[in-house]
């Protein structure tokens, strides 16, 4: 008879298949794509090629030496620090003695949601999703019934990620949420959190009337994202438990959750907003009061650099490009367009930068002395505010769209804005739109640590 071949399965050739090629290249590409900057899902795919190609010893030498490159590597050192920083979090403590091991949480049995725009809509859904009971409040009716079908339409899509869907969320039922306009149904929650736009005057006006509608228990919460904490709880009789919980967009999706203490902010308030993050199944980062807290402040220098790069000769997609390849999974440009180009712009008609409080005569590229750059002005001038509108740094293929195409028209717009500046474009290479805008944070981080804002690297990382 003829001889048995080899037994072991290590010992048989790979088979090789005709589309394996076509399939190894489709599948490299993919992986590129949404892997974009991180080393291990691209090795990961050359040690399966290599099992593919090779006989099984060669191809776990292959493996072994591939996962010694990662092993090494700053990738590596990086992501098992972002493992640890995350977890060290959560025991705050701030500069005067109040520390996570002292501080005690209030239950929260049900919450109130003030503002049922884009924020406040994804704030009632992971509440929502934590099952508490929410009770969610608009100025007039329009807003109201506006908000309410863009929330179900929100839980709608993320009972359908969930096992046993609505019946689990059980959204429909008005024990578990609630709209309403009548403020006094606000008068037994724990927890109201407010998430109406960035204006001081409409945000103390509303937490003088939380003061006076709710529990005195009850924890007062702003989703500001810049304003001082402690000029909004001037605005109430217990400023102790007035704090800040800065959602990031889409709020329901996001998972950093900044809390920010004031002057008067009580550890329990600390403890109890912590605890929400905790159910919220969010990152809880507790940082002290300032202009633009940690992220927003963080955030102004490096997409203030993005914008000078664009005056100065480059293209909104390729500054998010070079920011995206590195590992941001979202460039600036692409970023202010999901957020709103028009949230920015009232805070900077605010602390007037913009608008008809910049005294005559102010150069149209400076304020206080720094260099300013009036482009996010003139674009929301234009009506041009990011996806909502179908037009921002990009343009989209509807109001509301998703998919962002490089724009002709911004791009003729900063030649004529160039023009009118006396700006000379040039080229800008990688390298100079990376490091501007990478250097821009890292300095505004090391600002914030100096000045205790945040007590330590981790919670900034």
């Amino acid at each position: 008879g003829q001889p048995l071949g080899p037994r072991r399965l290590s010992l048989k050739p790979v088979p090789k298949l005709p589309n394996m090629e076509a399939f190894l290249r489709e599948a490299q590409a993919k992986v590129k794509r949404q892997a974009r900057g991180f080393l291990a899902p691209e090795l990961c795919f050359q040690a399966v090629r290599a099992a593919t190609q090779s006989p099984f010893a060669a191809g776990v030498r292959r493996e072994r030496e591939l996962f010694q490159v990662l092993l090494s590597s700053g990738q590596a050192r990086a992501l098992q620090y972002a493992f640890f920083a995350e977890r060290a979090v959560h025991k705050w403590a701030t500069p005067s003695g109040a520390s996570w091991s002292s501080a005690a949480p209030q239950p929260v049995r049900r919450a109130g949601v003030i503002g049922l725009g884009t924020m406040g809509q994804g704030i009632v859904t992971s509440l929502v999703k934590a099952n508490i009971p929410v009770v969610a409040l608009e100025q007039d009716l329009e807003y109201l019934n506006k908000g309410r079908k863009a929330v179900m339409l929100l839980l709608e899509r993320e009972a359908m990620k969930m096992e046993g869907g609505a019946q689990t969320l059980d959204f429909h039922n008005p024990a578990r949420l609630q709209f309403t306009v009548d403020f006094d149904l606000l008068s037994d929650v724990d927890l109201v959190i407010e998430a109406v736009f960035e204006n001081m005057a409409l945000k103390k006006e509303i937490f003088h009337k939380l003061s006076k509608t709710c529990k005195p228990g009850a924890l007062l919460c702003t989703n500001t994202s810049a304003l001082d904490i402690d000029e909004i709880a001037s605005a109430t009789s217990h400023p102790q438990q007035v704090i800040g919980t800065h959602f990031f967009s889409p709020a329901h999706v996001m998972r950093l959750l900044e809390i920010i203490y004031g002057r008067h902010t009580s550890p329990s308030a600390i403890a109890t907003a912590m605890q929400l993050a905790k159910a919220l199944k969010k990152v809880g980062v507790v940082v002290g009061n300032c202009f633009g807290f940690v992220g927003n402040r963080m955030m102004f220098p490096y997409v203030q650099q993005a914008v000078f790069l664009l005056e100065e000769g480059s293209r909104p997609e390729a500054v998010d490009q070079v920011l995206e390849d590195f590992g941001f999974k979202i460039g600036p440009f692409r970023m202010s367009d999901l957020a709103g180009l028009d949230v920015g712009w009232r805070s900077r008609q605010g602390q007037g930068l913009t608008g008809p409080s910049v005294p005559a005569g102010t150069p149209a590229r400076q304020r206080h002395g720094q260099r300013y750059s009036p482009l996010p002005d003139l674009l929301c001038e234009h009506g041009r505010f990011g996806q909502k509108t179908g037009q921002g740094w990009y343009r989209y293929e509807r109001a509301g769209g998703r998919t962002a195409t490089p724009d002709p028209w911004l791009h003729s717009f900063l030649s004529q804005y160039r023009d009118t500046h006396g700006i000379k474009s040039r080229y800008i290479d990688q390298e100079e739109i990376l490091e501007r805008c990478l250097f821009a944070l890292i300095n505004e981080g090391f600002a914030i640590l100096a000045e205790g804002i945040a007590s330590g690297p981790e919670h900034l990382d």
